[in-house]
């Protein structure tokens, strides 16, 4: 094994899961605050999809002259640690890496981050399972710190795609902030959604004080918040206009170690409904894009270099 390389998958002209290419690149050790991490574990997301395709390449959030790399969480070890950063080698971490415009992503064998977006992976956890929690879930506490507390006269709160990574987190979550939550999905879904202790919709009428709008239904969803409530979507780059006097935003996932580390510890515990559908080499991501863009399935593909 040639210890001065690793592989990463990338895309030089996006243009699907076609496209997807496994280079080697130069291994860098770590600066000041930094670990190099040994990946167990890289989910696919819908966003790796659509820089796959091109489609944040088409709006202006990527330029990369020769390549973009595809990934945002991982778990792994950690394989070399920069100075100033108090990590043993060997111990186990999770995190992601957030912004669109880099060389660089997660679907690779290693990878350099800043050790203050890492948590620890508790005993309890293994690594495949926890390199699913970081985007999702912290994209659903980062949800609800945008909507607030639940106020006492106006608390139902409408979390779409309730059967989904972000909408199944929301869901365990949000009745910790005082909401009253139901969650919006197929029928065929029901049994997983009420499992998490919260109400159940197939279908939504008008008037929730709150919507989650993890499906990204955007203007369909805010439609059915009522005057002066609140909307919280998944898409920064196209939030709905506000109307009725609705509060409207979006979240914009960022590292956070200290509230993953948290997370990773609800999982451990089985308070977080963190699914793992199949584990699949990195040579195999481009047949993992296509299984998650077919759809249907409940449960994240793991590439394991």
């Amino acid at each position: 094994m040639n210890t001065s390389t690793f592989r990463t998958a990338v895309v030089h002209t996006p243009n699907g899961p076609g496209s997807i290419e496994i280079i080697s690149v130069p291994v860098v050790r770590p600066g000041p605050g930094q670990v190099r991490v040994g990946i167990a574990g890289a989910p696919v997301n819908p966003v790796d999809l659509g820089v796959a395709d091109g489609f944040f390449h088409t709006i202006g959030l990527i330029d990369q002259p020769e390549y973009t790399g595809l990934g945002w969480e991982f778990a792994g070890t950690v394989l070399d640690a920069g100075p100033g950063v108090d990590l043993e080698i060997g111990t186990r971490v999770a995190g992601m890496v957030g912004g669109f415009d880099r060389d660089y992503g997660t679907y690779a064998e290693q990878v350099v981050v800043p050790v203050a977006g890492l948590a620890v992976v508790p005993d309890g956890l293994d690594l495949i399972t926890a390199s699913t929690v970081p985007v999702n879930g912290l994209a659903a506490v980062q949800m609800l710190d945008l909507l607030g507390d639940a106020p006492a006269d106006g608390h139902r709160l409408l979390v779409t795609g309730a059967a989904g990574a972000v909408g199944g987190y929301l869901l365990a979550l949000a009745p910790e902030r005082g909401w009253e939550v139901t969650g919006l999905a197929r029928p065929e879904d029901e049994e997983f959604v009420r499992s998490l202790g919260v109400r159940f919709a197939s279908h939504a009428e008008p008037g929730w004080d709150a919507v989650a709008d993890a499906a990204s239904l955007q203007e369909r969803a805010l439609e059915v918040v009522r005057d002066g409530g609140r909307f919280v979507g998944v898409k920064p780059n196209a939030v709905p206009a506000t109307e009725r006097g609705i509060s409207v935003s979006a979240v914009e996932t960022r590292p956070d170690g200290a509230r993953l580390s948290d997370l990773l510890v609800r999982a451990a515990s089985g308070g977080l409904p963190a699914r793992v559908h199949s584990v699949v080499p990195l040579d195999s991501a481009s047949d993992a894009h296509r299984a998650v863009a077919a759809g249907g399935v409940r449960g994240r593909y793991v590439l394991a270099p």
